[in-house]
């Protein structure tokens, strides 16, 4: 009897009668509320929280009062609530990784991807969501949550993004320009993430984010204002699309600079401020 509730189908995606998101899920007026009620959360989480690692209690304290410190000490966050303490400012996005046939064909984009498990009892669904967050000032986190409820999805998503959050290195790379200012990356720069490839490029300002709508979600939040970016493989897949340029600005920390390359580019990892 074990055995049979074990085994389990995957439903595809596309099959719109059996795993189509909530109508409401896809209205863009619900997604900024499922973002807000997120938000909200959050805040009334940091009232409530009681550390539970080394790092909280530091920083529930008082120690720790920049999170740019933790990044030079190569310290490991296991607590939301620490970049919420951290980055009051910081704002979440919802990634639009669900699809349900549209009118006259195509897909038509819903933010939650809904999959279903056949059991003996019936079809058990569940639902997964993709979220970004940052504070539009070098710092940028991305993440998956999976819940039976969307709004529970979301949550689980800009959880899970927070703890990934990290600086992004900013300056102006572009030959074109050449003004010292934060709007860019300081050089060329390759992602990737199963079968799709990126490869971001310096913008001269006033060129903007020339890159897909929910890549400028990832961007935006990054700091980052004027980017190119050159894509191949499964784009329409945008979990491995999202996970490619997150990947690329990971990639992008790894890179060592000359002094004079950052005398000249104005290069800095994190906040303009920090």
């Amino acid at each position: 009897m074990a055995n049979e509730d074990a085994k389990s189908v995957v439903i595809p995606a596309d099959i719109e009668e059996i795993v189509a998101a909530p109508e409401d899920a896809a209205k863009p007026e619900a997604v900024e509320k499922v973002e807000q009620e997120v938000s909200l959360a959050a805040q009334r989480g940091l009232q409530d929280w009681v550390p539970k690692t080394e790092l909280g209690r530091k920083v529930m304290k008082g120690e720790v009062t920049s999170i740019n410190y933790i990044f030079q000490k190569g310290w490991t966050i296991l607590e939301a609530e620490i970049v919420d303490f951290l980055l009051p400012n910081i704002e979440n996005d919802i990634i639009l990784i669900g699809g349900s046939t549209g009118k006259g064909g195509g897909i038509r984009r819903i933010p939650g991807r809904r999959t279903a498990r056949m059991h003996k009892s019936g079809r058990r669904f569940k639902t997964s969501c993709m979220a970004v967050v940052g504070n539009r000032d070098g710092y940028v986190g991305i993440g998956m949550g999976k819940a039976v409820d969307f709004r529970l999805a979301a949550a689980k998503a800009a959880k899970d993004a927070k703890l990934s959050i990290m600086p992004v290195q900013r300056g102006c790379g572009s030959w074109e320009c050449g003004c010292r200012t934060l709007h860019t990356i300081p050089a060329t720069v390759d992602g990737k993430s199963g079968s799709v490839r990126v490869k971001l490029m310096p913008a001269p300002k006033g060129v903007g984010l020339t890159v897909s709508d929910e890549a400028k979600k990832v961007l935006g939040l990054a700091g980052l204002k004027d980017v190119w970016i050159k894509s191949r493989g499964q784009t329409q897949s945008r979990v491995n699309h999202m996970h490619a340029v997150f990947n690329a600005l990971q990639n992008l920390n790894t890179k060592k600079f000359s002094d004079v390359a950052r005398e000249k580019c104005a290069i800095k990892a994190g906040a303009a401020l920090g």
